[in-house]
């Protein structure tokens, strides 16, 4: 190993790790970025078509979100298999280029059938990188920093919403919100004239008006339209190609992993790619970590020979139920209702009384409050059994939905009922209480869900077992982004966060009776008390 090492050049100029986790995780950027930009996009895409926005039912505001939710399922479900068999950094580079595809489709579409597709094709590549990135950085990073480089990709994601929330805020303030120019009105309702489109929503009844969905939907259909800025959203949409654009020039220039070439049995390209990115005087010699790889991989092989597929675990009965809490796990940690904030924030504030252009640029406070909270839980993963936390995430988030939920049943609901306008406070005081939602949830619930999937499944099954769960995830994802606005609108808003609330205060129960903990214990270890505890 030491004369291979010597006689083999560098495949390339030598590239930091600090370089290589930054371009990488532009794909993590572009996860969070992409999930998140439709929340702000979402207000403009309700405006009629002759004010250029798409006239969304609450149905058609579900897909969208749901359909990339779909499309993230699969690509996670196979993304990890392609990066296994053509490498990790060119999977990136191919998800780069599905990541500008499925920003431009959505830019560019002209109607809501052309969207759908290309939210698919968007949700592909986020599923992908969630499955690719993570690898290629634990495969490329000395095991001096692995942790923190690997914790900064769970940072990324949420700075890309961030990031998201941002940019909505800015370019709708530009365009002043979302306006609209009415020639006439047959129906004799607004006289004509240019008005904020808040002014036309709040016809609805669902918004304290008195149409309901049906009536709503035909008087903007008489409406007689000059114009308006229903656009905007297509500008908060086609900065997705940015990053894409910089993740596909910025992987090219870094190198393979080096892992994935042994894993290919291909030595000599092994060692020219740990060449590029190894410091000997720091991370010491290269054909030491060269030699842990090829062990490993011998012993992955090994292990290969014993792998069993879904079928074996299903057939197994302590398999089975461990299964089942591994789907339990990865379903509640979207049960907790994070995406109907991520995604619907300025909806739901709308629906609090507030302006759209202001629970636009609201929700760039979850935004922050998200990035804080990831922070955290590093800190608190390292600080505290897993139960504990995940017990106190959901019982914490429970507490706040009923909050949210008893602020629009109490202050808002009355108010909406004879036609008045709810207490500006009731809106702000639903803010606050989604802000503390989202330092909870991010602190800890996704931080001990992801630890806890890659610990308790046993090594032969290991694979097939995290791949169904994190699949089930994306799936219950996609139902609860799909369900919430029809929710939103035919149940309103108190008993939406109602039973959402209960929902995670009886999950706080179940799992004080079904949640096995893992901390402290080798995975060995783990193996061992799982097959005791379920069989």
């Amino acid at each position: 190993m030491k004369q291979a090492v010597a006689a083999t050049p560098a495949s390339g100029k030598h590239r930091g790790i600090i370089a290589i986790a930054g371009v990488a995780t532009l794909g993590s950027l572009l996860f969070g970025y992409d999930t998140g930009v439709i929340s702000g996009a979402l207000p403009f895409m309700y405006m009629p078509q002759a004010a250029e926005g798409f006239q969304l039912t609450s149905l058609e505001e579900g897909a969208i979100g749901g359909t990339l939710l779909i499309g993230a399922a699969f690509g996670a479900l196979f993304g990890g298999r392609l990066s296994d068999r053509y490498g990790r950094r060119h999977n990136i580079t191919l998800l780069a280029i599905v990541f500008l595809i499925g920003a431009l489709g959505t830019t560019f579409a002209p109607n809501i059938w052309v969207m759908y597709p290309f939210r698919v094709v968007l949700g592909f590549a986020v599923g992908g990188a969630s499955a690719t990135v993570p690898v290629y950085l634990a495969e490329t990073a000395p095991k001096r920093i692995r942790g923190s480089i690997v914790a900064i990709d769970q940072l990324m994601i949420v700075t890309g919403q961030l990031l998201a929330f941002t940019m909505n805020a800015i370019i709708s303030n530009i365009q002043g919100g979302p306006r609209i120019t009415i020639e006439a009105d047959p129906s004799g309702t607004l006289a004509p004239g240019e008005y904020a489109y808040d002014t036309v929503q709040a016809l609805q009844a669902s918004q304290g008006g008195t149409m309901n969905t049906e009536q709503y939907h035909a008087f903007l259909d008489q409406l007689v339209i000059a114009g308006g800025n229903g656009e905007t959203w297509r500008y908060m949409l086609v900065l997705c190609s940015i990053p894409a654009v910089a993740l596909w020039i910025g992987i090219r220039l870094m190198p393979e992993s080096s892992r994935w070439y042994i894993a290919k049995e291909r030595l000599y390209d092994a060692i020219g790619s740990l060449k590029r990115v190894r410091d000997p005087h720091r991370d010491g010699p290269l054909e030491d970590e060269l030699m842990e790889m090829a062990e490993a991989r011998q012993h992955e092989l090994a292990e290969e020979a014993q792998k069993r597929g879904l079928g074996y675990v299903l057939a197994t009965p302590w398999l089975r139920k461990l299964l089942f809490v591994g789907i339990f796990l990865a379903i509640i940690n979207q049960t907790t209702g994070v995406n109907t904030i991520m995604y619907y924030a300025p909806k739901v504030l709308e629906y609090a009384g507030m302006s759209t252009s202001t629970s636009i640029t609201a929700q760039v406070a979850n935004g922050v409050m998200s990035v804080i909270g990831s922070a955290i839980g590093i800190w608190l993963i390292l600080q505290f059994r897993r139960r504990q936390i995940l017990i106190a995430d959901v019982t914490g988030v429970g507490i706040c939905l009923l909050g949210i939920a008893a602020t629009f049943q109490l202050a808002i609901a009355p108010h909406m009922a004879d036609g008045s306008t709810p207490p500006s406070w009731a809106a702000f005081l639903v803010l606050g209480l989604m802000a503390v939602f989202m330092l909870i949830v991010q602190s800890s619930n996704g931080t001990v869900v992801w630890t806890m999937l890659g610990e308790i499944f046993p090594a032969n099954v290991r694979g097939v077992m995290n791949g169904t769960a994190v699949f089930c995830m994306w799936i219950a994802n996609a139902i609860i982004t799909w369900t919430f606005p029809t929710m939103m609108e035919g149940l309103g808003g108190g008993l939406t966060y109602a039973i959402y609330g209960v929902l995670n205060l009886v999950i706080a129960v179940v799992l004080f009776r079904i949640m096995p903990e893992t901390s402290g214990r080798s995975l060995e270890q783990i193996e061992h008390d799982m097959e005791e505890r379920y069989s």
